[in-house]
């Protein structure tokens, strides 16, 4: 499978996911755990979807911000970018570490959403969270209307705001990784600034329409 199938292929999941989770068992009282974080989150985004005010094509680009505001409130770009860049984030200035940061948010939020508006239908059970201090796994699997299970991980750590994602894995191929390992080659082969003009027309292709 091709790097582009792949990746379509992993927030294609994504996408189900936070479109048509299904309730969460609820426990005693007590701080809302990662998965109840998560699933708080993908509330908002079905509210949005569902909301007949919305569907109108004249409340297109409403309804997308309202949707990347309430994904936005759970992943954690920053983190997702530094263990994107890897080992190509230290030497880079704050203002480059800001425009990558931006790039990368606006690339993986306008792939979700051309996801997201594509897919219905799809069952998703939550099989857990493990936490370990204040890092945690979330385990989902998602059931396609095609009556076939992906499990979907979501790495996550705790932050004063709450828990939030920093990775992605679909049938073990994890989201930030996969961009790692696409971005280091092309920093091997290339500069920094070429690198950035090559991923701002990356981002121009997916501009919303």
């Amino acid at each position: 499978m091709s790097r582009r199938m792949l990746m379509g292929a992993v927030w294609a999941c994504v996408a189900v996911l936070w479109a048509w989770a299904g309730p969460a068992a609820r426990g005693a009282a007590r701080e809302p755990g990662p998965l109840e974080q998560l699933r708080a989150s993908t509330d908002k985004v079905l509210a949005v979807l569902k909301d007949e005010a919305l569907k109108a094509p004249a409340c297109k680009a409403e309804r997308r911000q309202k949707v990347y505001a309430a994904i936005d409130e759970r992943f954690n770009w920053p983190e997702m970018a530094q263990r994107t860049l890897a080992r190509h984030w230290a030497p880079r200035s704050p203002e480059e570490r800001q425009e990558f940061t931006r790039l990368l948010t606006e690339l993986l939020r306008r792939t979700y959403m051309s996801k997201i508006e594509s897919y219905s239908g799809e069952k998703v059970h939550y099989k857990g969270e493990r936490i370990e201090g204040s890092y945690a796994r979330v385990d989902v699997v998602i059931v396609t209307t095609k009556n076939v299970d992906v499990p979907v991980e979501y790495s996550m750590r705790k932050y004063d705001g709450g828990w939030l994602i920093y990775d992605v894995a679909v049938e073990g191929i994890k989201l930030v990784n996969n961009y790692r390992m696409q971005f280091s080659s092309m920093l091997d082969g290339m500069s920094y600034p070429q690198f950035i003009e090559k991923l701002k027309a990356k981002v121009a292709e997916t501009k919303d329409e």
